[in-house]
């Protein structure tokens, strides 16, 4: 087979799987969030199998026991969660003045050495900066609601992925025969190390990584609690989710945890204490927790996992969000394959005329 013939069955591919992507991502959600926790689950179903434990055995406690943890999990957090909300929303009117008060004397101040025209320019910018933002996220949380929240795909969560999870892991052998199997014979070596590689970086980052924020979301609920923020856990359990994404959880976490702090205390104490919270907790992440559990060459630059899980959202919602780090994480190591042919090549390297 020709380079050219086999460039075009890699593409059609590709576009295939593209196309069936967009066709049936309404009813994806269930499957693809199955693969993602097969995937996160196999290495412990494989322990399990080393202890004496049949595939299916194995499979069965597994998601049994999962199940069970979730489900005592929120028996425990949502009770608190709400009272906490609750108690938050009652408060944000008295919240909101304090912040003004507190604000209002240096945007006057602000004022009197900015010339008249460049705040009202500067206004204009900010506040056309800030709409297209709103309308760009409002965009992203709509696709997230419509494809996740829905009562149809919420339901299908609840009692499709379980089943299918425990399909997946149980024949989870079998589907790697079946897919060596279909792969073309003249590529099936290099397509094995393609996948390898590409099985190091997701273990690495996805598993990895969940277990980053899990740490991370018990260690800023508590953190955030002992500093007196009134929605403690529910802020803490949210930055530690959103460190999924590189330096995003932190930041929004630090951000919304200090305008509480203004708004919650007049000391200074208490917002020093927020601040060294969020300062252990980037030292515990980067020096501890990353390095141990995710690793430091998992070939995902954090640019390109923002770029990824953004677009992901965008265009799929919550599909595209569980989906983005797998496909990113191809594409990167098929950048990288194709870049290694290229310099190869006798296209980068140019043909040497021999000389008699």
């Amino acid at each position: 087979m020709s380079i050219q013939l086999k460039a075009v069955f890699w593409v059609l591919a590709f576009f295939f799987f593209i196309l069936f992507l967009f066709l049936l991502k309404g009813i994806l959600l269930p499957f693809v969030a199955s693969l993602v926790l097969a995937y996160f689950l196999d290495p412990v179903v494989e322990w399990l199998e080393r202890k004496g434990l049949s595939r299916s055995i194995a499979t069965s406690v597994l998601i049994i026991g999962f199940i069970v943890l979730v489900v005592i999990g929120l028996f425990f957090l949502i009770p608190i969660i709400q009272s906490q909300v609750s108690s938050f929303v009652e408060k944000v009117p008295e919240y909101a003045t304090r912040i003004w008060n507190k604000v209002h004397p240096l945007l006057e101040q602000i004022k009197t050495l900015i010339p008249q025209a460049q705040v009202e320019t500067m206004s204009q910018s900010l506040g056309e900066s800030a709409s297209s933002a709103v309308k760009f996220i409002a965009k992203i949380l709509g696709g997230l609601l419509s494809s996740s929240m829905a009562f149809f795909n919420l339901a299908s969560l609840i009692v499709i992925t379980p089943v299918v999870c425990f399909y997946v892991l149980r024949d989870w052998g079998y589907i790697i025969r079946f897919i060596d199997s279909v792969i073309p014979i003249y590529c099936r070596d290099t397509f094995k190390e393609q996948l390898k590689e590409i099985n190091v970086i997701l273990s690495g980052f996805i598993r990895g990584q969940a277990t980053v924020c899990l740490c991370l979301s018990i260690y800023y609920s508590i953190g955030l609690t002992l500093s007196g923020i009134d929605i403690g856990i529910v802020v803490g359990t949210a930055t530690g989710i959103l460190s999924f994404i590189p330096y995003v959880g932190c930041l929004s976490g630090f951000i919304v945890s200090l305008g509480l702090g203004l708004a919650q205390f007049s000391d200074h104490w208490h917002l020093l204490s927020i601040v060294g919270v969020f300062i252990i907790g980037q030292v515990l992440e980067g020096y501890v927790l990353t390095p141990r559990l995710v690793g430091e060459k998992v070939g995902l630059h954090p640019v390109w996992v923002i770029f990824a899980l953004l677009a992901g959202g965008y265009l799929l919602g919550f599909l595209g969000i569980l989906v983005a780090v797998p496909v990113a994480a191809v594409i990167g190591v098929l950048v990288r394959f194709g870049l290694k042919q290229y310099r190869d090549s006798v296209f980068y390297e140019g043909e040497v005329e021999k000389r008699g």
